[in-house]
């Protein structure tokens, strides 16, 4: 695909990202789409800088960005407008440029929910644990108590965060349980879960023989979830696997969330006959190497 003056940009901002497969993933759509349109991404040290950057993209005329961890509840401070869906998430993902203003959505919650969908998991009246509180966290509480899910139980590091998330979580959706442990407390963690998922950047590359809780002490209904796709199978879903659960790795929210997010930004131009099995192995083929 050429670049000249008429090609549109677009990007990923976070820390890291060097591992990042959204370039890999956009760039893929952009070309089998024909669509004149280049996406980059860019490792933004820490907050005091993300200011100065949101300028930056809004005065380059990006067309649109994505914003992973950690900056996915930061970046809302600069943003002109925000989806209302994202408003109640309490997050955003995705940043589109409309001749200068900037509007944040979230398709983190829409593309997990379609994960477990295209599996055929319904999730209504069961029990979840979260590992983590931060953005992700929030798209994916907020989409489960949504879809109906009985209580959701919160473990993080930081048990403030957690009980903000609780406090959103119960503001929204009242009749939903919640409950908060710290991630030390794994001994009192209840056992009878039957869909963890973890939301953390806890055993992604380069950190990899790290997990963030053990599987072996929850029962056998339990489906595992790691967000992570960098290592496609992280050594929590290798070791829930080994023990006989059934697991999902981020891979396919990761495309879904991408589909979404080219859907607010070349609604016009998308094209929904993608072929998207072709995009997934593409990207599989990039992760194994």
């Amino acid at each position: 695909m050429k670049i000249d003056s008429d090609t549109k940009l677009y990007c990923l901002i976070g820390n890291p990202i060097s591992k990042s497969l959204s370039p890999l993933i956009h760039n893929s759509i952009f070309e089998y789409n024909s669509i004149n349109a280049k996406y980059l991404a860019f490792n933004i040290d820490n907050s005091a800088a993300l200011e100065k950057v949101v300028h930056g993209l809004r005065a380059l005329k990006v067309k649109g960005f994505n914003v992973t961890m950690p900056y996915k509840i930061e970046i809302m401070r600069y943003l002109d407008e925000i989806d209302e869906k994202a408003k109640i998430l309490g997050a955003i993902n995705t940043v589109l440029n409309i001749d200068g203003k900037l509007i944040g959505f979230n398709t983190d919650g829409d593309g997990f929910i379609k994960s477990l969908k295209d599996k055929e998991i319904d999730i209504k009246g069961k029990k979840a644990l979260l590992v983590g509180a931060g953005g992700a966290a929030h798209s994916i509480a907020v989409s489960l108590a949504y879809e109906g899910i009985k209580e959701i139980i919160i473990v993080n590091r930081n048990i403030q965060n957690a009980h903000k998330l609780q406090k959103l979580i119960k503001s929204i959706y009242p009749n939903v349980h919640v409950r908060c442990y710290k991630l030390e407390q794994e001994e009192d963690i209840p056992k009878d879960i039957e869909l963890l998922v973890n939301t953390t950047p806890i055993g992604m590359y380069p950190n990899i023989e790290d997990i963030p809780i053990s599987p072996s002490r929850f029962n056998s209904r339990t489906l595992f979830y790691d967000i992570i796709y960098k290592p496609l199978n992280t050594k929590f879903i290798l070791e829930a696997g080994e023990l006989g659960y059934e697991t999902i790795n981020g891979i396919d929210m990761l495309i879904n969330q991408a589909i979404y997010s080219q859907e607010i930004w070349n609604k016009e131009l998308f094209d929904e006959k993608t072929d998207w099995l072709y995009i997934k192995d593409k990207i599989i083929s990039q992760i194994e190497k």
